[in-house]
């Protein structure tokens, strides 16, 4: 059974950091290019960050540059988001996703072009 999960959500003030951690088992996730995306409330699901299978090269949507940073430690099938200057727009449920390609050097995905998610996990930045 092929599974992510999330962690290291919470609630924190304007400004803080939280660094969310996303563990895969049940596949070779260090085959593929794995991301993050979130979904705030009324809002459809968007890219956040992702980073090649090897970790080579990253990307990251236009609103988190200079604030997040993805990374993964493929000895332990794990992938990171560390989220720094967080700001009260960053509010959202964030998951984890891997793209369905192995190898890829694709640094932006789109939700279509991944096919096992996490459940999310809740990130609340208060003023």
């Amino acid at each position: 059974q092929v599974q992510l999960v999330e962690s290291g959500g919470g609630l924190v003030q304007a400004g803080d950091s939280l660094r969310l951690s996303c563990a895969g088992s049940g596949r070779t996730f260090s085959w593929y290019t794995m991301g993050w995306f979130r979904q705030a409330p009324g809002k459809e699901r968007e890219f956040v960050a992702a980073i090649t299978w090897n970790g080579g090269s990253t990307g990251y949507a236009d609103s988190v540059k200079g604030r997040f940073t993805v990374s993964r430690d493929n000895a332990k099938n794990t992938v990171y988001l560390q989220m720094n200057s967080l700001k009260p727009e960053d509010t959202a449920v964030y998951y984890c996703a891997s793209g369905r390609i192995r190898f890829t050097r694709a640094t932006i995905l789109r939700a279509n072009d991944c096919d096992y998610w996490g459940q999310g996990t809740q990130v609340t930045v208060s003023t």
